[in-house]
């Protein structure tokens, strides 16, 4: 098994190897990048906004159209919510094996500080990985250095490392499949 990222080209450009590295690292498995074919649903114009919900819909229509059975993550820029919080950094549907997360509040600039690719790498690498780790069982972990922490601010975001704690490595499936 292998894990799909379909890389928007909205998204920053020229971050596509490094994070395919970082999480294919953190999760054991190989991983491919691709451009993005998935058509982008979900807009919402008051908000200037994307549902995630609507998106994975979108995602799972695109899967079941093309055979696509492995777990797949989409890279998107536009910023995401799900109904009952004002945005999400990713979101992940395990049941259709699909997560998507967005590099707009992963920029440093989104905060009005100096764009760092190192940076933007490192919070896209760790969201990616969040997020395909769920489509992969793992839940989210109360340890807030662990991959699998729930970070509801870019600084948590930032003090997690690339890396799952002890409890959680062990919950990883040997030889993950999805049915």
């Amino acid at each position: 098994m292998h894990i799909h990222i379909f890389w928007d080209t909205l998204s920053p450009f020229g971050l596509q190897a490094p994070v395919k590295r970082n999480i294919s690292a953190i999760i054991g498995m190989p991983v491919t990048v691709s451009d993005n074919p998935v058509r982008i649903m979900g807009y919402v114009d008051g908000r200037k906004q994307i549902d995630a919900q609507v998106l994975l819909d979108s995602i799972h229509a695109f899967k079941r159209f093309n055979d696509v059975e492995e777990p797949l993550l989409l890279v998107v820029r536009q910023d995401l919510f799900k109904n009952g919080n004002s945005f999400v950094f990713g979101l992940a549907r395990e049941s259709i094996g699909a997560a998507v997360v967005s590099t707009a509040r992963l920029s440093n600039e989104y905060y009005d500080r100096p764009g760092d690719d190192d940076d933007l790498i490192d919070r896209i690498t760790k969201e990616g990985a969040h997020e395909i780790l769920h489509l992969l069982g793992l839940g989210h972990c109360t340890n807030p250095e662990c991959v699998m922490f729930k970070p509801d601010t870019l600084d948590e975001l930032d003090r997690k490392k690339k890396m799952l704690c002890p409890a959680c490595h062990d919950q990883v499936p040997e030889n993950p499949s999805l049915e």
